[in-house]
């Protein structure tokens, strides 16, 4: 078999479909985010653009309480954290970013993974494998790697439609009262931007004694008084047995956790092969993270700034008559309805405006649904947003949709 011509024709697929995904060569200007200097080829010289696309979301990747905390640790630890957390790679900022991480969301332990995808995956497969006859109850719209980890599980499972209360409670009704249950769901969906209704999804819990599983790594440092998520701001935190988070968006850092019960995050710990089996963080991301969370946590101006700027966007847009797609978070679809038109529209604006939006395709959105997915935040300017319209305004009458046909 010709493996390099049965690629050839997977990668042509792709290509004619228009969702082949490409890289964009950037190189992040630290203290002037959201800007950043774009080859266009690894041989090109570098032009500097505004992105609008990325989940840095409040800009604490270049905050400079970060970059310091990162520097310090990186002269007193080094550079990698030397083994798995079990042999040798658990350092004591590991342990200090974990009790905080606790603290944030007001549970008993918490327990680092290397991403946010890693720590649902791990933590779903092993729950459905450690509680026998467990049924879980997955919302439609559930990221990949929730699905993935409840596939990996083994445990039965029920799909409910997205944030339909009454159906996941007819889904409940219909089974024996008697076996364990657990409702995996996340607070901000990535790319409607819509939110879940958690306090009707935890009265449902508590009617059918049911665990709860809340992924928020679109809300943690995003939402509350102190940026602890959907969760703190509904009041709902104490009813939820799992939140989940990363360290990736609004940090700005990396890595995923897990928060619960002690028992809970010890069995995880002691039982998911992703966490025992995989290198820990290196001590410098940890720094990183925990300067990061402990800054948002008495800190109010980024998120104040970054809702201001999600407002005024938003505004901008409808005046453009642009199709903004409406929900009550920071995220922000522009609906195009077409990958190939998607992905022109972002080539347009990189090349011609020098603006960074990615085109989101199927299979992250359904096919019909591609999408520009803005995310502005307290560090783009009134110029910016102005600019962005101007750029989108243009870009849109200069490549009109696609006739059916095409």
């Amino acid at each position: 078999m010709d493996h390099d011509l049965l690629f050839g024709q997977h990668l042509d697929s792709l290509k004619a479909e228009g969702r082949y995904r490409q890289f964009a060569d950037l190189e992040r200007l630290a203290g002037r985010f959201p800007k950043a200097l774009w080859r266009k080829t690894p041989e090109a010289a570098p032009v500097e653009i505004t992105i609008w696309c990325g989940n840095d979301y409040l800009g604490m990747g270049q905050h400079p309480e970060v970059l310091q905390a990162m520097h310090d640790a990186v002269d007193s630890y080094g550079a990698g954290a030397g083994g798995t957390r079990n042999i040798s790679g658990t350092t004591h900022l590991h342990v200090e970013l974990e009790q905080e991480l606790a603290s944030l969301h007001g549970k008993e332990s918490a327990l680092l993974f290397t991403s946010g995808y890693i720590s649902n995956h791990a933590t779903l497969s092993v729950l459905g494998k450690l509680i026998p006859g467990l049924v879980i109850f997955s919302d439609a719209d559930n990221h990949n790697s929730m699905i993935e980890g409840i596939r990996q599980s083994g445990a039965e499972k029920r799909i409910f439609r997205h944030n339909d209360v009454e159906h996941l409670a007819s889904l409940l009704e219909s089974v024996a009262p008697e076996r364990p249950k657990l409702i995996a769901f996340e607070s901000v969906y990535s790319m409607d931007g819509d939110i879940a209704p958690l306090a009707d999804i935890c009265t449902l819990a508590e009617k059918h004694r049911a665990l709860t599983y809340l992924d928020e790594v679109h809300a943690v440092g995003m939402y509350g008084p102190s940026g602890a998520g959907i969760a703190e701001a509904t009041g709902c935190a104490t009813r939820l047995t799992v939140i989940e988070g990363t360290l990736g968006k609004a940090f700005g850092v990396m890595g995923g956790y897990i928060a619960a019960a002690a028992k809970l995050v010890d069995a995880i710990r002691s039982f998911a092969p992703g966490f025992i089996f995989t290198t820990a963080l290196p001590p410098v991301i940890c720094a990183g993270a925990l300067a990061s969370i402990r800054h948002l946590r008495q800190s109010h101006e980024e998120r104040e700034g970054q809702q201001t700027a999600v407002r005024k966007l938003r505004q901008a847009l409808k005046r453009a008559g642009l199709p903004v797609l409406e929900n009550s978070s920071h995220i922000v679809p522009l609906m195009v309805g077409d990958a190939v038109r998607c992905r022109a529209l972002s080539a347009r604006l990189m090349e011609r405006h020098k603006i960074y939006v990615q085109p989101i395709n199927y299979p992250t959105v359904p096919r019909g649904t591609e999408r520009l997915r803005l995310t502005p935040g307290p560090l783009h300017t009134e110029a910016d947003i102005a600019e962005l319209v101007a750029a989108l305004e243009e870009s849109w009458q200069a490549l009109p949709p696609l006739s059916k046909a095409a």
